[in-house]
């Protein structure tokens, strides 16, 4: 991360240039001029929050561009509001910048929060600027809002369902490779592809509350997509088979995994895709298949749900139904 740059002013100079501007939507942020903000409720609907954080090193590249940083912030989200089948509305961000950072790089992460408040629509409302000797942390707390009752939830999966997912799986995972230089022999498009795909994932806010009233149960894949139905299976009581050849790659991630047949382990457990991940009730292709026209976004039939038994969980299993052995389930913070 760069300290280059003029020094940045103290905390209230640094929220008045930067982040007070990207308020503006929002009259009862107050322009950042107070520490909260005022939100009038909205009959008829449910408000939904969430909140994610990313940390240096552990989320991103240290020396990735901030401008990206920002983005994907914001990014992955509101790929959870879009799991919920809310629309965006709102943002609070809490940044610990390391001491020292200078206003150039300030400029540029601001700058990405800027671009992605416009394509959003969304406003930042609020949070805290502190500085630390550590790592650079970022945390956002994203709200939105859902008609009141309808809101999408992990549980609500029932044996029969399909399971989808939209996009395509497995580009983040192997985006952090691309950026590390780990995909050596592999197309420079491809390779660029992939980080594009990890550095700014891309949330479905228009897919998630068109799925309201069809899918049953949804989530968004962060932490790899067998770990991420196996929630869906805990909270709904069920069990999952995923078939492995229904799994949507990308081109770029179909050329690595023909170059080294290992990696088809972590396109399915390794995250950060921020693709949605649902289930519908078996009668329902035809409404999904108008829905992917209407939306523009690729909806693909991965497996099924099962009765909960003994084994509960996913499976995962090849053409001819053999299990897929996998090395782990998915990323684990602990």
């Amino acid at each position: 991360m760069s300290t280059t740059g003029a020094q940045a002013p103290d905390e209230f100079g640094l929220i008045a240039e930067l982040f007070a501007p990207l308020s503006a939507g929002c009259p009862g942020a107050l322009n950042l001029t107070d520490d909260a903000a005022f939100l009038a409720a909205e009959p008829g609907f449910d408000t939904v929050a969430t909140m994610d954080a990313m940390v240096a090193g552990v989320h991103f590249l240290p020396d990735d561009p901030p401008e990206l940083i920002a983005r994907k912030l914001v990014r992955v989200n509101l790929s959870d509001l879009a799991a919920k089948g809310a629309v965006p509305r709102h943002l609070m961000l809490a940044a610990a910048f390391p001491k020292g950072t200078g206003m150039d790089w300030l400029r540029a992460f601001a700058e990405g929060l800027r671009q992605d408040v416009e394509e959003f629509g969304v406003s930042l409302i609020g949070g805290d600027t502190v500085a630390t000797p550590g790592p650079l942390t970022l945390s956002l707390t994203a709200l939105g809002r859902v008609e009141a009752g309808r809101g999408l939830r992990r549980s609500g999966a029932v044996p029969g369902d399909h399971v989808y997912v939209s996009g395509s799986i497995g580009d983040g995972a192997l985006g952090l490779l691309a950026v590390q230089g780990r995909l050596a022999g592999l197309p420079p498009d491809a390779v660029a592809t992939l980080a594009g795909r990890y550095r700014l994932p891309q949330p479905r806010i228009v897919l998630g509350p068109a799925l309201v009233g069809l899918a049953r149960a949804s989530m968004d894949v962060s932490d790899g997509l067998v770990q991420d139905l196996g929630h869906i299976c805990r909270v709904s009581g069920v069990s999952a088979v995923i078939e492995a050849e229904r799994v949507p790659l990308s081109d770029a991630a179909r050329a690595a995994v023909a170059m080294d047949q290992s990696l088809l382990a972590l396109v399915l457990t390794g995250g950060d895709d921020y693709e949605l991940l649902f289930t519908v009730p078996a009668g329902a292709a035809r409404g999904i298949e108008s829905l992917a026209r209407r939306t523009g976004v690729a909806l693909t039939r991965i497996g099924r749900i099962e009765a909960a038994t003994q084994a509960a969980g996913v499976s995962v299993v090849d053409a001819d139904g053999v299990v897929v052995p996998l090395p782990r389930g998915g990323w684990r913070h602990f």
